[in-house]
Parts: C-alpha cells; structure tokens; sequence
C-alpha cells in the first residue's frame, strides 16, 4: 500500500534481502495509467480521504441546463409581459418528457454506481499476514543496529542522482521503530511526523478496523536480520528510495481483555518487507511512503 511516485506501479528490483522479488502495489491513491489500446484500463479510483477532502463536488449538467432553460424561459415572460410563469406555460407540453429523461439518467447512473461497487469489493484494504494488517509495520525495540551483512555501514550508495549514505540508512531505521512504537500506542499524530498523509490514513484504518473487532495487535523483540538498497531516483523535485527489510518479532493479537485470537507470545516470525521513503530534493527527513510484501 502507498505511492512510489512514477514508479508505484512497477516492481521494484529483487535484492539480496528480497531475491524473489515484491508483490505489487495493491492500494495506492495514484492512478494507473490506462495500457496502450485500451482507454481507462486498470484505473484506480483516488483514496476517498482526507488528501481530496478539499475537492468540491461537480454540478450536474443535466440539472445545471435544465434550471437555466427554466429560468431564461421566466425572464423571457417577463420581458414580454406575460408575467415569469407565462414564460414558462409553453414549456410545459414537454415538462414532464425532460423529468422522464432526468429519471432515466438517474436510474441508469445509479446502476452503473452498483455494478462499480461490486466490481471493487473484492479487494479490500484489509489483509493478513501473521496476525498484522496487510502491510502493517511491526512494533518493538530492535536489539541493535544493523549488521554487516545488513544495509552498507561506509560510503554512500549512489542510484542515479541520489546517493544513499550511512546517515540515510540511519534514518531509515529510525522511522522503523518510530512508527513501530507509534503503531503500538495508537498515536496517529506522531505518525503523521514520520509517514506521508496516504499512508497515516491506511494506518487509522486498520487501527480502526481491530477496533471495531475488538482486537488489538502488538509486537514485540524486533531483530533486524539484513537489508539492502533497491533502487533510488529523483522526480518532480522529491527524492524516493526504495529498500528491503528483513527482522524477526513477536506478533500477538488479543481482544481487550488480553485473550489471545492470533500469533504467539513466544514463538517470533521472520518478515521481509520493501519500504519506499520520500523526501524533498532539497532538503529534509525522510518519510514512509509505501510497504509492499515480498513474494
């Protein structure tokens, strides 16, 4: 889930930490680009949150006409003389064939709304993979840095335009087990420092969700195992890096009274994820930008 700018929906390259490749990008509030032949193939509709809050919703045309002809027609009775409804009287011999052709629109848009849905039902925001939300970052504290056989420790790493440094891979960790702990505490402000508006809104959600479930989920004795670059670039004034993760932890689901309903509280699991960072070419902190599973 998430955006990797041009690239969300290619896969990203296989490394040494994720040798089978990335699963694609199944939520994403970019579009995809419609295949050559065939108009409109495979668009994603925009996430209905607060990132389009600020669009206003169009008027509709039909309606919009069909009131502006109503009222011209008025203004013309009383330019006439004939008062505003003496304007309008002509109108009424085909009044109600445009309230019939109005229903047949509304009918038809409707159903088309119906067929839409269904069609989109199938692939909901919520999966599972050891107890987690499809994509959720475990929590914990991690029992140390990164090893050597890990992401690289001396020299940057250059991709295109954009060299990887010791200080990036630093960051990288950080947000990690920042928003680990935020996952844990449920704090969405504190996330929202750390990952872009798209994905703090798929995090309230599946927060949100094992609510409504009465579950929660927390994890535990984070091991970074190893991780490696994937690949860097820059585009339209904003740098993206794209690296593999593998740790173990301990991931454990129970309802509010401490039950457990999924995982272990002993028994830890390895997970290999790719995580995408944002951050402006000029200048600033990295931000979590999307999470994909590897094959």
């Amino acid at each position: 889930m998430g955006s990797r700018g041009s690239r969300t929906w290619s896969v990203p390259p296989a490394t040494r930490t994720s040798p089978t490749g990335t699963a694609p990008m199944q939520q994403s509030i970019t579009p995809r680009q419609p295949m050559p032949g065939t108009p409109g193939y495979g668009y994603n509709r925009p996430y209905p949150g607060p990132m389009n809050s600020g669009f206003t919703r169009p008027r509709h045309p039909f309606l919009t006409g069909f009131m502006g002809g109503m009222l011209g027609a008025g203004l013309f009775g009383l330019l006439s003389g004939h008062g505003f409804f003496g304007g309008i009287h002509s109108l009424f011999s085909f009044f109600w064939l445009l309230i019939q052709i109005a229903l047949v629109i509304l009918v038809v848009r409707w159903l088309w709304r119906l067929i839409s849905g269904n069609r989109s039902a199938g692939s909901g925001l919520f999966s599972s993979f050891a107890g987690r939300p499809g994509g959720m970052p475990p929590g914990g504290t991690p029992s140390g840095g990164f090893p050597q056989n890990g992401f690289p420790q001396n020299g940057a790493t250059p991709s295109g335009n954009v060299q990887i440094g010791p200080q990036d891979y630093q960051s990288f960790q950080t947000t990690l087990l920042n928003i680990q702990n935020a996952w844990n505490s449920q704090d969405i402000r504190a996330m929202q420092g750390m990952a872009t508006p798209e994905m703090v809104s798929y995090f309230n959600q599946q927060l949100a969700a094992l609510a409504s479930r009465g579950a929660r989920n927390v994890v535990s004795d984070v091991k970074f195992i190893s991780g490696d670059l994937a690949e860097a670039w820059s585009e339209s004034g904003y740098d993206y890096a794209t690296v593999a993760m593998r740790y173990s932890l301990i991931d454990l689901t129970t309802d509010l009274t401490g039950n457990v309903l999924q995982g272990s509280s002993t028994d830890p699991v390895t997970v290999s994820e790719v995580w995408t960072f944002i951050r402006p070419s000029a200048g600033g902190a990295w931000l979590l930008s999307a999470i994909q599973q590897t094959r």
